[in-house]
């Protein structure tokens, strides 16, 4: 299912914010363009992780921008285990304590499948 819509969500882990936002992309120029308009209104984020799902699946990527435990990687198996094509990044501000590589991981997940309830439920 193509994404047509954005949705964003904001997920809360041990004092770090991580700000979740699903966007229609057709390729990296898109979701790019959209880490640059995030990057402007999350000016203390430490890292803009994404995933790319487009052209039937055929077109996959991913970015961890320098985070521990591959969360971009953790996106995109968000976007095919929900079978979506479109951008899903999420942006992180540092709480002031280290959640390891497992809780990075499980944050940058939980931060994505939010905004993923919040477009199904907006679908219903």
């Amino acid at each position: 299912m193509k994404v047509d819509r954005v949705v964003e969500f904001k997920w809360l882990a041990e004092r770090s914010r991580f700000f979740a936002v699903l966007f229609p992309a057709d390729g990296e120029d898109d979701v790019l363009k959209t880490v640059r308009r995030k990057k402007g209104e999350h000016r203390k984020a430490n890292h803009h992780c994404w995933a790319l799902r487009a052209a039937g699946g055929s077109l996959e990527r991913s970015r961890d921008d320098g985070e521990v435990g591959h969360p971009g990687r953790v996106l995109l198996e968000l976007l095919r285990h929900n079978d979506l094509e479109g951008g899903l990044l999420v942006s992180r501000v540092f709480g002031g304590v280290k959640l390891g590589v497992g809780g990075v991981s499980r944050a940058f997940r939980d931060a994505g499948e939010g905004a993923i309830a919040a477009y199904k439920k907006k679908d219903v």
